[in-house]
């Protein structure tokens, strides 16, 4: 009989456990330093919106900071891919967040940086973190 209970307490456990994560599941934060990945994780959070049936079904942040912050820099020579990329991901609902410390790092504003960015002065892993907290869901490409 105790054996029963336990293994009852056990399954409650889990689907409870399992029912909080589904409820953050639709809540995401990318997190992106390496300035070789940029590409590589525009492309994982345009595959996420598809694969969970579209923006309405999901909440994404991307945080960028260190050298993946020169990949959204907005110059002349700014890569054409990684320019519709963020716009076609801001227009699904994507939000773009930057490091503050390494905005001061690389001398650039909000104005230098392609598409809607918000600036992070707490830092891009204090933001992470502060995410995290809010139930969001972290991956790192």
């Amino acid at each position: 009989m105790n054996i029963m209970r336990g293994i009852m307490a056990l399954c409650v456990a889990g689907g409870l456990a399992a029912a909080a994560q589904a409820d953050h599941a639709g809540k995401v934060v990318y997190h992106v330093s390496e300035i070789e990945k940029v590409g590589f994780a525009l492309g994982n959070i345009r595959n996420h919106i598809n694969g969970v049936g579209g923006a309405d079904h999901v909440e994404i942040v991307l945080v960028a900071h260190g050298p993946a912050l020169k990949a959204f820099h907005d110059t002349i020579d700014a890569n054409p891919k990684i320019m519709d990329r963020v716009s076609a991901l801001q227009g699904a609902g994507v939000r773009f967040e930057a490091c503050g410390n390494t905005m001061n790092a690389q001398s650039v504003s909000l104005d230098d940086l392609m598409g809607s960015f918000a600036r992070r002065d707490e830092g891009g892993v204090v933001r992470i973190a502060d995410l995290q907290s809010q139930g969001y869901l972290y991956i790192r490409p």
